[in-house]
């Protein structure tokens, strides 16, 4: 079986090439055609000796997953979903901006993880994505916006935010994100690289240790009681465990903050008291707070705060000393929005008797 070369990051390529009897700066030239230039043909590789194209024509390939659809948003927001086999399609979204432009990509075929107001959650799990299923969900933007030439990328930003818990994959998101900051490869910087979690402590620290990028923590909830409801993983690692290991990241972070996360669902937890909680359970910790509007889907019982509420309790954590932002939506035209991310999963977990097409979690985007 060939071997997909999109699933190593430097050091596996490495490897790989010494395996075949390469010397490792071979590694490094095809690492920069792979991601630098997009290339995906080996015969293009023109500085690569004749006959190692040939031996890895014989024995390698470069498989993304495939662009099942590419959808445009009046905003600029643009939709893609791929196809990563098995009845499982993943959708990525790349939001352009006037000074950058960032992508957000998915790590897993559904969530495990069974939050309250997600709908992917809800329909179940089925696998985790390979390395390549992810990367290759930045090569294949890249290859689409027309980059291919050093220093010509139109993102510059990408975030773990889509379908899934990046840290849950933890083996297979490490290989793409040191595949995004290889300055042979896409060469990001560690400040605009984000991973979004819903709270894995164990895998936050190990994160910390091995590859410390800007951190995003879902949290949607200031007490125990409300996130255990909300985000059960919440019962495994308490909230303050979880402030704690903010602490330790904090510590190896290229950032000098925490990106905190928080939907906002109206009569749930977006009261005055619950920003107080809020300011006050995240007083030690250096941070910023992202709030995120809900947007609907079809089945949920939760409903969006109004603007003036949002626009309420935003005052209450800016007041607290708290920078307190609230995320605009874009690409709502093409579901593209946080929250309306549309996939198809085929439900291991059985959570649902079908295959299942829905909307992601509202950390995606």
């Amino acid at each position: 079986m060939a071997v997909n070369l999109l699933d190593f990051d430097a050091a596996g390529l490495t490897a790989y090439f010494a395996g075949l009897g390469e010397k490792p700066f071979r590694a490094r030239q095809v690492l920069r055609w792979i991601h630098r230039f997009g290339q995906g043909d080996f015969d293009a590789m023109t500085d690569i000796a004749k006959s190692l194209r040939e031996k890895l024509k014989a024995e390698a390939v470069i498989v993304p997953p495939a662009i099942v659809s590419d959808k445009f948003s009046d905003d600029g927001a643009r939709k893609f979903l791929f196809d990563v086999g098995g009845g499982n399609a993943v959708e990525s979204v790349f939001i352009p901006e006037d000074e950058r432009g960032t992508l957000c990509v998915s790590t897993q075929a559904g969530c495990a993880l069974d939050c309250a107001f997600c709908s992917t959650g809800k329909q179940g799990f089925n696998r985790n994505l390979m390395a390549a299923e992810i990367i290759g969900q930045l090569w294949q933007v890249n290859r689409v916006l027309g980059v291919g030439l050093p220093g010509e990328r139109m993102i510059s930003n990408v975030v773990l935010m889509g379908m899934g818990e990046p840290l849950a994959n933890f083996e297979n998101s490490l290989t793409a994100l040191r595949l995004m900051l290889d300055d042979n490869a896409y060469g990001l910087s560690r400040r605009r690289v984000t991973v979004s979690t819903s709270g894995l402590v164990p895998m936050m620290d190990r994160l910390g240790d091995e590859c410390p990028i800007a951190l995003a923590v879902s949290l949607h909830a200031p007490n125990d009681a409300l996130r255990d409801e909300l985000v059960p993983i919440n019962r495994k690692y308490p909230l303050r465990e979880l402030m704690t290991a903010c602490l330790r990241y904090l510590e190896k972070a290229p950032r000098d903050f925490v990106t905190f996360e928080y939907v906002m669902l109206d009569g749930v937890n977006d009261s005055d008291e619950h920003a107080r909680q809020l300011s006050s359970l995240t007083r030690k910790i250096p941070c910023k707070f992202n709030l995120i509007p809900f947007n609907p889907f079809p089945g949920s019982p939760f409903r969006r705060s109004s603007t003036p509420r949002i626009r309420r309790f935003a005052d209450i954590l800016m007041n607290a000393g708290i920078i307190t932002t609230t995320r605009k939506t874009r690409g709502e035209d093409i579901d593209a929005a946080c929250g309306q991310l549309a996939g198809q999963v085929m439900d291991k977990t059985r959570r649902s008797g079908r295959p299942l097409i829905g909307i992601h979690e509202v950390r995606s985007q």
